[in-house]
């Protein structure tokens, strides 16, 4: 009776303590708690990090619940399940349905991607569904792509890897360094990782896709379900999510793979003679280092002899009139040219109306650098004709090719400009910045005073002890480490 008893006692404490861990519903708690797992974004022009799709979306989301919002950095979706089930954050994003899941409740679609077997482009591996049997694939613990895979049996049956502790883009880096032949994805993540990694191919469609949504434990009824997804309709109608989408992943494989894997030879060979230049550039004028330099790539492929056709010269590419209100003296020094240049997209951030904020600033400036400001204004003008927002990048990339239109030019003081080329220039510095961010450090000056870091604030981790029960343990072989 004795132990009987001290075995109930210990199960109404451990009843306890999860109910204290769950939390209240957002309006009661005071905050929406978030979880998920790391996801890649641009760079910033001083040379941090933005925060990602998610973030950025679920702030919002949180501002119309009219509670600021805590995340949680998961490390796989095993975690975001643990902690959604249990109570312990609001919202999951992104999780897969599945056994591990039946108990929670899915947001609609905030979109959806394919599936897909990935290798390296120089080994000779499956081509069709029939030659994965047998075949080693490593694939994320829970996610859909591991579901797809399992789901072939019996026809075929091969032997899926799912990992712990690592996420999509960890087990494609791993992929192009050749520790593993073979691994499955959703299309995003591959497009993403094939940015970094040009020579991964994907090679077989795998049944099925995989649909990004956010998901909610029951505990907090429907409400908050419904809330969400009214949130995310009403977000796709008014154009918020594809100007987010657009933000974060407009850039995406606008560079073809012969034109980054030249980028990234280029990166090891003539970028080393320059880099130290490039420093030099970010301490005159807090711009990163890795922003000049991607600058500088897209306009003469490091070249400090570059000249054009119409007499634009050196390495920045710059016009006389620039050159000489920069005090350039000699555009065809590499020093000169590179400090001048990035000094000019400085000015070029600094005439833009207050009303224009970051990452579109840059964007716009970037695209002034290729058009002038004047034509840069005659493009503003023509959006606000056509009730576009001239403050937004996602507006006036669409706006700028018109201006070689004579419908649309012959109305500006400042006349016809190529406009299509200014959007390609600063979509191309995106990617090569990106890039850039992936294989070179940041440069932090001797005597500089760093900015304070911005810190997600973590909620305090899912315990081995407190793991619930109900999460099967994976049918495959698991491995937290990398392979070596």
């Amino acid at each position: 009776m004795n132990l009987s008893r001290h075995l109930l006692v210990i199960g109404l404490l451990c009843l306890a303590l999860a109910a204290c861990q769950r939390l209240e519903a957002p309006d009661r708690e005071g905050v929406l708690v978030v979880a998920l797992v790391a996801e890649p974004s641009y760079q910033l022009s001083d040379g941090t990090q933005a925060d990602g799709f998610t973030q950025d979306f679920v702030r919002l989301f949180a501002k119309k619940l009219g509670v600021p919002v805590r995340f949680h950095i998961a490390a796989d979706a095993s975690e975001l399940a643990e902690l959604a089930l249990q109570g312990r954050v609001h919202l999951a994003a992104f999780l897969d349905a599945g056994p591990a899941t039946k108990e929670l409740s899915f947001s609609v679609t905030l979109g959806t991607r394919p599936l897909w077997v990935v290798q390296h482009s120089e080994l000779v591996g499956p081509q069709s569904l029939a030659e994965l049997d047998g075949r080693e694939i490593h694939a994320p613990i829970g996610s859909t792509a591991t579901q797809a895979l399992l789901a072939l049996a019996p026809d075929v049956q091969p032997k899926v890897i799912e990992v712990r502790d690592h996420n999509e883009m960890e087990i494609l880096r791993w992929l192009n360094e050749d520790r593993i032949a073979l691994a499955a994805v959703d299309e995003l993540h591959l497009r993403l990782a094939a940015n970094l990694y040009p020579e991964l191919e994907a090679v077989v469609r795998l049944p099925g896709s995989r649909d990004f949504r956010w998901a909610f434990a029951s505990v907090y009824g429907q409400d908050l379900l419904e809330m969400a997804n009214q949130f995310i309709i009403e977000s796709e109608k008014n154009g918020v999510l594809p100007r987010l989408r657009d933000r974060h992943f407009g850039y995406v494989r606008r560079i073809d793979a012969d034109g980054l894997q030249n980028f990234i030879d280029d990166a090891k060979t003539v970028l080393p003679r320059y880099r130290h230049l490039f420093q030099l550039a970010q301490e005159v004028t807090g711009l990163d280092w890795r922003l000049i330099a991607a600058l500088a790539y897209q306009e003469s492929k490091w070249d400090p002899q570059a000249t054009s056709m119409t007499n634009v010269r050196g390495m920045m590419m710059l016009t006389e009139d620039t050159a000489d209100a920069l005090h350039v003296d000699n555009r065809l020094d590499a020093m000169q040219s590179i400090r001048g240049g990035a000094r000019y997209l400085v000015q070029l951030m600094d005439q833009l109306p207050t009303s224009v904020v970051a990452p579109d600033r840059l964007w716009l400036a970037l695209a002034a650098y290729n058009l002038g400001m004047g034509h840069m204004n005659g493009g503003r003008a023509i959006a606000l004709k056509l009730n576009k927002n001239p403050d937004s990048w996602f507006d006036m990339k669409s706006v700028l090719p018109l201006m070689s239109q004579p419908a649309y030019y012959e109305r500006l003081k400042s006349g016809r400009a190529r406009g299509g080329e200014a959007v390609i220039l600063v979509e191309n510095v995106r990617s090569y910045y990106s890039l850039l961010a992936h294989l070179e450090p940041a440069h932090v000056p001797t005597l500089s005073v760093t900015p304070t870091a911005k810190l997600n604030v973590k909620i305090p981790p899912v315990g081995a002890d407190d793991k619930p029960s109900r999460i099967p343990q994976a049918p495959a072989v698991i491995r937290s480490a990398p392979p070596k």
